[in-house]
């Protein structure tokens, strides 16, 4: 690991913002690196799943892993490129599970200093290591959902954790399927706040 590289600009605001996180507590030091961040996450992820609401839901757990294993962030290597990891796993490993037809997989995505991040499928089975993301991914999205209003709760529990798709939802619940969307919508606006104060529900 070249740990005395240069890095860019933006890289050094990561540091700084990361430092200002873990190290001060500051609530809106989580708030700028998700701003910064959000927009590529989601498109990157976009691109992996094409469907809109399955990379809204994906991008917001990418954030709350990262965030929640912030203080073993190393500066190796950029933030971005730590970032995008956690996110191509996350899926990947939903990608697996659905068995979804999407884009090569062997695509490769640049990190702010040029550093290419591959995307790496080789199994098809979830190792141990991805069975335990899979269970801190769901008990993190679990402690956010007790969060949330209650009206809320139950379309984000059909939704993250019975899997159900928007269509089920709505007949599950003999609700219009706009009105699904839209709740569901902002529940996920939601979460996003509850991932970027995350140091009060952690």
């Amino acid at each position: 690991m070249e740990v005395n590289r240069q890095f860019s600009e933006k890289a050094l605001k990561d540091f700084k913002l990361i430092d200002q996180a873990v190290q001060g507590g500051d609530e809106q030091a989580y708030a700028d690196l998700m701003e910064r961040y959000k927009k590529p996450v989601y498109h990157m992820i976009l691109k992996m799943v094409r469907n809109v609401d399955d990379a809204e839901d994906l991008t917001i757990e990418a954030f709350a892993k990262a965030f929640k294993n912030l203080e073993r962030f190393k500066k190796d290597y950029t933030f971005s490129t730590w970032l995008f990891r956690i996110a191509t796993n996350n899926a990947i490993d939903f990608i697996r599970k659905k068995k979804l037809e999407t884009y090569s997989l062997n695509t490769s995505f640049s990190d702010d200093n040029g550093d290419a991040v591959t995307i790496d499928l080789e199994d098809k089975n979830l190792n141990p290591a991805e069975e335990t993301i899979k269970t801190q991914k769901i008990e993190l999205i679990r402690m956010f959902v007790t969060k949330l209003p209650a009206k809320y709760q139950r379309l984000v529990k059909l939704r993250y954790f019975d899997e159900l798709s928007y269509e089920e939802i709505a007949q599950e619940l003999g609700a219009p399927l706009g009105t699904v969307k839209a709740q569901l919508h902002r529940a996920r606006e939601l979460m996003y706040d509850l991932v970027k104060d995350k140091k009060q529900h952690i």
